[in-house]
C-alpha cells in the first residue's frame, strides 16, 4: 500500500479542464508547454525518456470539456495528449482524473461540476468568483465532507494575477485584520480613468467593448456585481464570516460623469469603484459588526488605490499587527487569471517541501455580525436649476437628518437650467445620507438624483 501511494504521488497529475475561452486557453498553454504537459506525454507513451524528479508532481490536462466541439479555438490543443469532449461526465467519471479546473463560468453547471468532481474526491481549481460567492458555505462543506481530502483552490476568482487569496489564507494567520478593500475590476478601472480625461460614459464604455475589457452585456462589470461577489470572497477570508451577496449594498459607476471627476480634481482626488469590508469602529478599536458594501468612492491621488491605473487592480488590507499593506497588479486577462490558476494547480500537485494548497480553503470562521449600514464621509453632487436659497436649504435638510457639511464646492454656472455643486460632509450613516439626498431630489430646484459616494479623507481608509 505504501509503494502504491508513493507511485500515486510521483506520476503526472491528471487533469480535466472544464471550459476552453480566453483564461481557459491561457491554462492550457502554460501548463502543455511551460510545466511539460506535452513532454510527460511523450514520456509517458515511451517516446522520450522522463525527467528528473521535482518538488512539484508533473501535470497533464487529459480532457477539455466545451459546449461546441466544432468551435475554432484560440489555442492550440495536442490531440495526442488531450482528448475534446462535450459532456462533462466523460471528465467527472473518469478516475484517471486527478483535478478538475473550471473556467466556463456561470453558477449552475459549473456549481454541479466543482460539487460532483469534490465529491468524487478530485480536486478543483476554480476563477469563478460569482459561483464562490453565492455557494460559499455549500463548497465549504463539501470539501470538509469529502473523505478523500480533496482540494478546492480559487487564486484567480478575485484580482486575477494578485495572490490576494493565498495571502490572505495564510499569511494573516498571527494577525488581526480591520479592514480589505480595493479595486477588485479592470474593466471600469480603465473605463474610469478614460473619464476621468473626459471622455464620456458611453463613449469609453465602447471602447472597453472594442478592447475586450467590457462584455456585450457589461453589466456585472459597470453595475458593481463583480465586485460585490469578490468582496464578498475577501470578506469571508479576512473576517471568517459568510455575506449573503444580495445583502451587499452595491453602487456601480453608471451615475458618474466628466463632471464629478471636475470637483474630484479640485478636492486633489480622482474616482474608483471600490470594494470594502470591514469591521465598525467608534472610537478606533476595531470590534464593532461588519460592513461590506461596493461603490465609487472620492480617493486622494495619494493614496495608493490611486495608483492602480489602465485595468489594473489593487487591494489594501489594514490589519494589527502590519498596519496597511498594499497588492497592486494585472486583474484580468488571459495569462493573468491563467498564471493564478497554474499556480493553485501546482500547489495542489507539490509534494514534499513544495508550496501547497492549505487544507481548508476558508480557514476562518466567526459569528461577527453584519452591519451594512456603514459610516463614511460622504460627497454629494446636486443637479439644479438656479434660484434662491437652494444652499440654505441644503443646509436645513442636513440639519434636519443630523449631517454636517464639512464644503460646499461650485463651478461658474454656464446653464441656470442645468447646473452642479458638490457638497461634502462630514462622517455620517450611509441611512442618513440615503434619506437626504431623498428630500433634496424632491425640491423645486431639483432636476436630478443627487449623486452619492464616500469620501476618504485618511490615508488609512
Amino acid at each position: 500500500m505504501a509503494l502504491a501511494a508513493a507511485a500515486a504521488a510521483t506520476r503526472p497529475l491528471r487533469i480535466g479542464m472544464v471550459g476552453g475561452g480566453t483564461v481557459g486557453g491561457g491554462v492550457y498553454e502554460i501548463v502543455m508547454d511551460r510545466l511539460g504537459g506535452t513532454a510527460l506525454h511523450a514520456a509517458e507513451s515511451g517516446s522520450v525518456p522522463p525527467s528528473t524528479p521535482r518538488k512539484t508532481r508533473g501535470c497533464i490536462i487529459t480532457k477539455i470539456c466545451v459546449r461546441d466541439l466544432t468551435k475554432p479555438r484560440s489555442f492550440h490543443i495536442n490531440e495526442a495528449a488531450t482528448e475534446l469532449v462535450s459532456d462533462v461526465n466523460s471528465i467527472l467519471q473518469d478516475d484517471s482524473i486527478d483535478m478538475v479546473v473550471e473556467v466556463m463560468g456561470g453558477t449552475t453547471l459549473a456549481r454541479t461540476v466543482v460539487l460532483e468532481a469534490l465529491k468524487s474526491g478530485k480536486s478543483v481549481v476554480t476563477a469563478n468568483k460569482a459561483l464562490i460567492a453565492e455557494h460559499l458555505d455549500e463548497i465549504h462543506n463539501a470539501v470538509k465532507g469529502s473523505s478523500s481530502n480533496p482540494k478546492f483552490a480559487f487564486e484567480a476568482a478575485v484580482c486575477g494575477g494578485i495572490p490576494i487569496i493565498e495571502t490572505l489564507q495564510s499569511c494573516y494567520a498571527g494577525d488581526v485584520v480591520h479592514e480589505v478593500m480595493g479595486i477588485a475590476n479592470g474593466t471600469t478601472n480603465y473605463m474610469l480613468g478614460k473619464m476621468e480625461m473626459g471622455a464620456d460614459y458611453n463613449e469609453v464604455l465602447k471602447e472597453a467593448q472594442d478592447l475586450g475589457y467590457a462584455e456585450a452585456d457589461p453589466t456585472a462589470d459597470v453595475e458593481g456585481h463583480d465586485v460585490r461577489a469578490k468582496i464578498a470572497i475577501l470578506a469571508k477570508l479576512a473576517f471568517g464570516t459568510t455575506v449573503p451577496v444580495d445583502s451587499i449594498p452595491c453602487m456601480g459607476i453608471t451615475g458618474i460623469t466628466p463632471v464629478d471627476f471636475e470637483y474630484a480634481k479640485l478636492m486633489g482626488c480622482t474616482i474608483k469603484l471600490v470594494g470594502t469590508a470591514g469591521r465598525l469602529s467608534q472610537y478606533g478599536e476595531h470590534d464593532g459588526a461588519l460592513s461590506v458594501y461596493v461603490s465609487p468612492k472620492v480617493v486622494p491621488n495619494d493614496h495608493l488605490l490611486a495608483s492602480a491605473r489602465g485595468a489594473g487592480n489593487a487591494i489594501a488590507v489594514n490589519s494589527a499587527n502590519l498596519g496597511t499593506a498594499s497588492y497592486i497588479g494585472p486583474g484580468a486577462g488571459r495569462f493573468p487569471t491563467a498564471n493564478s490558476v497554474v499556480a493553485d494547480i501546482c500547489r495542489v500537485a507539490a509534494t514534499t517541501g513544495a508550496p501547497s494548497v492549505v487544507s481548508d480553503p476558508f480557514p476562518l470562521s466567526s459569528n461577527i455580525a453584519l452591519d451594512n449600514d456603514y459610516s463614511s464621509a460622504f460627497f454629494l453632487r446636486i443637479s439644479f436649476q438656479d434660484g434662491l436659497g437652494i444652499i440654505r436649504t441644503i443646509g436645513e435638510l442636513a440639519e434636519r437628518h443630523g449631517v454636517s457639511i464639512n464644503s460646499v464646492l461650485q463651478n461658474p454656472i454656464k446653464d441656470h437650467l442645468a447646473a452642479d455643486f458638490v457638497v461634502t460632509t462630514e462622517e455620517c450613516k450611509l441611512s442618513q445620507i440615503k434619506a437626504m439626498c431623498n428630500d433634496i431630489e424632491l425640491q423645486e430646484f431639483s432636476t436630478g438624483v443627487p449623486l452619492c459616494m464616500p469620501l476618504m479623507l485618511n490615508l488609512h481608509e
